[in-house]
């Protein structure tokens, strides 16, 4: 990787940091614990997200459903402390409405570990009723303009029998009422759907409801990409608004490269697509919402890890931070947020982690130590606003004069979207060895004479906190000092100083280990 560039009159376009606008987590409750809260302020700090998204905001635990002589009269309490929190960190919530509250949940527990209510309401008007109080709560807390600046997104991923114990006509008809009432306080509020996941190649979605016979088309594919991946219910969910005349500000689906497929005996098949499949998937959305009824709605990719398992080894590994960096950077200018799910391991899906590194989607573990994904956003987080250079790997920014570089080294041995590793830590291992060393050659003209600038590189050997874990014996429970010492060796990586010369050139040679990632910027 060699680049010689002259940035004395480089043209140079805007940079929209769509990357970090939202990041995921697991659900309302587990935001009211410290660590949390803590975390999402690290979070924050580290990788300048301005949203942050999870489920179970009227579940049973957050105690917001009550009435009253029978009419719909909630508790706020828990969730006045969960928003609280959230803007005291300097964040907003990126509001989903879902699941349903128990007393309205046509059946319970359907998803989950804490028994998410994934069902239609059996009652419509005391549901819209809910949404509107809540609003209404919203506004009358924390102002009109604050509220107008946050999303609305009705469920999360109701294509998913799990997650949604209806049809498609029964998510679209909960769509118009829970829109209708958003919009009933202040028709400026910004609501949207339909969070499906995942993109398919096949008809299991044409229908009312899953078709899993048609996972054969997947399972027997001699190339997972050479298939049409699309998005669920985006088309019919855009046609269905248009025809009821429906807002829409904004889409939003969740793009994960991966497809667990189902054989014919309903044993799952967990299968990887190729590299490239995140940006060419933001790139069909965008084509299909460009030429459809609502060309003007953002788009927002509410969910988004190399795999949908909070279970997958791989989370914990730097290819994983590759993989980010890399579909980050060639996904630039499709989308207005990708949404990393999540930025913490306090997340309870599956019930909480056995140990500190066991796969969780965090890009903080549970004991707030940074992984190689809260790397990957540090680092996405300190390029500048104006793209002056990209290439494959590599991008060049700047922000006024201050000029800063990424570069990520995706060994091309590796095709797929890196591969799950479940059970054991066996395929994530095979995955981190593959690859050769790759040169990173700069030299960059037209910079501040006598100006310092570091690189930075996390690898395998430097920033990765699970080294250092395994290193000091691997506990499942660590003590005190180890969690210390392990926070202390993976702060950062590698740092190498480099002081621009005299004729205003500055160059800047590095070897990459496979799956590195590497940040030139200018030292403060």
């Amino acid at each position: 990787m060699r680049l010689t560039l002259d940035l004395t009159d480089a043209p140079h376009v805007p940079l929209d940091h769509f990357w970090s606008r939202v990041v995921g987590a697991g659900r309302a409750n587990e935001g009211l614990r410290a660590d949390w809260q803590s975390q999402l302020t690290q979070a924050h700090r580290l990788g300048g997200f301005d949203y942050v998204r999870f489920h179970g905001l009227f579940h049973g635990d957050m105690f917001v459903y009550q009435e009253t002589d029978g009419e719909v009269a909630p508790s706020f309490h828990y969730v006045d402390l969960l928003f609280d929190a959230i803007l005291a960190a300097g964040m907003r919530p990126f509001v989903e409405l879902g699941f349903c509250p128990p007393e309205l949940a046509r059946e319970k527990a359907t998803v989950f570990w804490w028994g998410a209510n994934g069902s239609p309401p059996t009652d419509h008007e005391k549901w819209a009723a809910l949404v509107r109080a809540t609003v209404e709560h919203w506004v009358g807390r924390y102002g009109i303009d604050e509220v107008r600046a946050w999303y609305f997104e009705v469920w999360n991923e109701p294509n998913l029998g799990p997650f949604f114990r209806g049809t498609r006509s029964e998510y679209f008809e909960l769509y118009r009422v829970t829109a209708e009432a958003v919009k009933s306080v202040d028709p400026r509020l910004r609501v949207g759907g339909p969070a499906t996941s995942n993109f398919v190649p096949d008809a299991r979605f044409d229908g009312e409801t899953e078709d899993t016979t048609q996972h054969e088309t997947v399972l027997t594919a001699a190339d997972l990409d050479a298939l049409d991946w699309r998005p669920v219910w985006l088309e019919e969910f855009l046609r269905f608004c248009a025809g009821h005349r429906l807002p829409v500000d904004f889409v939003s689906c969740h793009p994960y490269p991966t497809d667990w497929a189902l054989d014919g005996h309903g044993n799952g098949r967990k299968l990887t697509r190729g590299v490239d499949a995140t940006p060419t998937d933001l790139r069909l959305v965008r084509e299909i919402v460009d030429a459809g009824p609502y060309p003007q709605a953002e788009i927002h990719l509410t969910e988004w890890s190399s795999s949908s398992s909070s279970r997958d080894f791989t989370h914990d590994y730097p290819q994983a931070a590759a993989f980010v960096v890399r579909s980050v950077l060639t996904s630039i200018g499709l989308v207005d947020s990708l949404a990393y799910w999540t930025f913490t391991d306090v997340f309870e899906e599956e019930g909480a982690g056995r140990d500190p590194f066991h796969g969780g989607f965090g890009m903080l573990n549970q004991n707030g130590i940074p992984k190689p994904t809260m790397h990957a956003y540090r680092m996405l987080n300190a390029l500048g606003d104006r793209l002056v250079h990209r290439e494959e790997g590599l991008v060049v920014t700047r922000r006024g004069t201050a000029v800063s570089a990424l570069a990520v080294h995706y060994p091309q041995e590796v095709s797929l979207s890196v591969p799950a590793s479940f059970g054991t830590r066996d395929i994530a291992e095979r995955t981190l060895a593959t690859g050769r060393p790759k040169s990173l050659t700069l030299r960059l003209a037209g910079l501040t004479a006598g100006a310092t600038y570091t690189l930075e590189v996390v690898d395998d050997r430097h920033g990765w906190a699970m080294a250092e874990w395994t290193r000091r014996g691997g506990d499942g429970n660590p003590s005190r000092a180890d969690i210390d010492a392990i926070r202390a060796e993976a702060g950062q990586g590698a740092v190498t100083w480099h002081t621009v010369s005299d004729d205003g050139v500055l160059d800047v040679e590095a070897r990459l280990r496979p799956w590195a990632i590497a940040l030139l910027s200018q030292a403060s």
